[in-house]
């Protein structure tokens, strides 16, 4: 008989009363896959094979707008989801009815947005857990048992879903089983199979697989889902290409972030004009093509697109690619090439009267993306969210060092300096968006255009991760040119991991006026202009593990950050900050 080996992950809804949704599904051999919903809805696919696993991207109809429902699961006409021994609530996909327009005078429905990056897998049940109750853990369990906990109604995981180079003892058993771990890459996966432990290991646990059944899920990678600093220079890559190991290695993290993550992020449509999805679901086994298909993006990033765009309602999320899309060439870093630049424009403007769209349109673009004329004071969307792993606004220190650090690389101050700044650079991760000063200039240019105009949202949200913590930042303009909309940088992580005292000592004295000083004076010596944006730290630095979450009616926007401690043997999730980010 066919087992269901990993899943079902709920991970699209359609917010606009189509009534669509998407399940994904890992079985232990090929199987007809099915979801049956109590009041119809419907979907089936077949699986498709990669690597001696088997999969399906089950696409459901029929579902009713403003309705909660739930779903079971069937392979080849079995039930195999829910379990029959659980004692979970039943998996459910809630079905959203669609926005009223903002001048119905009807009431619109709140959106609850849950976020957070780098999650290490909590530990097996009733094993020790060295760095604290895992904050998506903590949240299932609370879901789980109280039926009237508020669920978030998507959640974004900005990176770091899985980490590939540093594994836990169980997987480290694992790999020593099947390989020598004294030949490299040692303990870290070196293959598509041993991909496959890592989403075992973060997705089995019942709760959170539980939790991903039911509440939509939006991803994005970061470099621990490949490799720690993963295309932070030119220098780096070409040095990771000359081990004998990496060849395998990326080619396996970018087929399993292809398989595991990234189809989820598409909708029905999008999946199904996907030629690759389609030539792979034809094939008995379609690794060669994914193989060739990693191989193509690795050699030119250009050639993939992994952003993409989710409308949620009056809501709309970009999340951008900066970690694959990057130009390394010193004297053209970029953390988006052109065509994501121009990607991320169009889409930030589609269906803006304010200030039109470029002159090339996204490709593939879906009826919904299609731009629409509406009245004066009416945009597309009351609040724009903005997903990019790393910050944009860092604390000032830091952004100085890290920009300093890239006009020594480039050789601003001689052959010499650029050494020591390629070295500085890969010691302390200096790769955020400071570290390509054109993208960082780019990016709040485009942020602040988007804020603007009669048709302006009411908060544009720069949503991130990976620095292990969260924190509050906004930025300011010169006269004149400031946005109407009120931005924000919002970051929060880890979900699950440490936080050495080291890094909450450098981003506590990052924010303060003697190391802003010391940064001004790197700045000089780099013959580094001024950048146009100045920005504040309006809440945090907060350290733990820990979610974010927006609640979004309306024009207005209240933020919400929850902590899990453990407390009395049980953990539990504990707010720590609640404001109003539209007052």
């Amino acid at each position: 008989m066919t087992g269901l080996r990993l899943g079902p992950l709920l991970r699209y809804v359609d917010f606009d009363g189509g009534g669509t949704a998407s399940v994904w599904v890992e079985t232990d051999r090929p199987a007809a896959a099915e979801v049956r919903c109590a009041d119809g809805a419907y979907g089936m696919s077949r699986t498709f094979h990669v690597a001696g696993h088997h999969y399906a991207v089950v696409p459901v109809t029929g579902l009713t707008p403003g309705t909660t429902i739930a779903y079971d699961v069937l392979l080849d006409g079995r039930q195999v989801w829910p379990p029959a021994d659980s004692a979970l609530p039943p998996s459910t996909i809630h079905s959203p009815a669609p926005a009223v327009p903002g001048d119905s005078g009807e009431p619109e429905a709140a959106l609850r947005v849950s976020f957070g990056s780098c999650r290490w897998a909590a530990p097996a049940h009733g094993e020790p857990d060295p760095i604290g109750p895992d904050a998506l853990d903590t949240l299932a369990k609370r879901l789980a048992r109280d039926p009237d906990a508020v669920r978030p109604d998507v959640l974004l995981l900005l990176g770091d879903q899985v980490y590939a180079d540093e594994t836990s003892d169980a997987t480290r058993a694992r790999l020593a089983r099947r390989r020598d771990p004294a030949e490299p890459p040692g303990e870290q996966v070196a293959d598509y199979e041993e991909y496959t432990y890592l989403y075992d290991e973060s997705w089995s646990d019942p709760d959170v697989r539980w939790l991903l059944s039911t509440v939509p899920s939006c991803m994005i990678f970061d470099d621990h889902d490949l490799i720690d600093d993963w295309n932070t220079s030119a220098a780096w890559l070409a040095d990771m290409r000359a081990q004998p190991w990496w060849q395998e290695r990326v080619l396996s993290g970018l087929m399993s972030y292809w398989v595991y993550q990234h189809l989820g992020n598409l909708t029905p449509e999008e999946l199904a004009a996907d030629e690759l999805y389609a030539a792979v679901r034809a094939e008995p086994d379609g690794t060669d093509l994914l193989r060739r298909f990693a191989a193509e993006a690795d050699r030119d990033p250009a050639c993939v697109r992994w952003s993409y765009r989710r409308d949620f309602g009056r809501t709309r999320l970009l999340m951008v690619d900066s970690r694959g899309a990057r130009v390394l060439e010193e004297s053209k870093r970029a953390m988006l090439d052109e065509g994501e630049e121009r990607w991320l424009r169009d889409q930030m403007m589609a269906g803006r009267n304010a200030t039109g769209q470029s002159a090339e349109q996204p490709t593939q673009q879906t009826a919904s993306e299609q731009p629409t004329e509406r009245p004066s004071g009416q945009g597309p969307y009351d609040h724009l969210l903005i997903g990019t792993s790393l910050p944009w606004l860092l604390p000032p220190f830091i952004h100085d060092v890290e920009s300093w650090d890239s006009a020594l690389c480039r050789g601003e101050r001689g052959p010499r300096w650029a050494r020591f700044g390629e070295k500085l650079r890969r010691a302390a991760d200096l790769e955020h968006w400071a570290a390509f000063p054109d993208s960082f200039d780019g990016l709040s240019a485009l942020i602040a255009e988007a804020g603007s105009g009669p048709d302006a949202p009411a908060t544009v949200s720069v949503l991130s991760g990976d620095v292990h913590h969260a924190y509050i930042a906004e930025p300011t303009w010169p006269a004149g040119d400031a946005p109407d909309a009120r931005v924000l940088q919002l970051t929060c992580s880890p979900v699950h991991n440490s936080v050495p005292g080291w890094i909450k000592l450098g981003f506590r004295l990052g924010w303060s006026r003697g190391a802003r000083r010391l940064g001004h004076a790197l700045t000089r010596h780099a013959r580094i202009r001024p950048s146009a944006v100045n920005w504040r730290k309006t809440g945090g630095p907060w350290f733990g593990n820990q979610l974010m979450t927006l609640t979004l009616q309306g024009r207005s926007a209240n933020l919400q950050l929850a902590q899990a401690h453990a407390r009395s043997g049980k953990a539990e999730l504990v707010t720590v900050e609640k404001r109003s980010l539209t007052p």
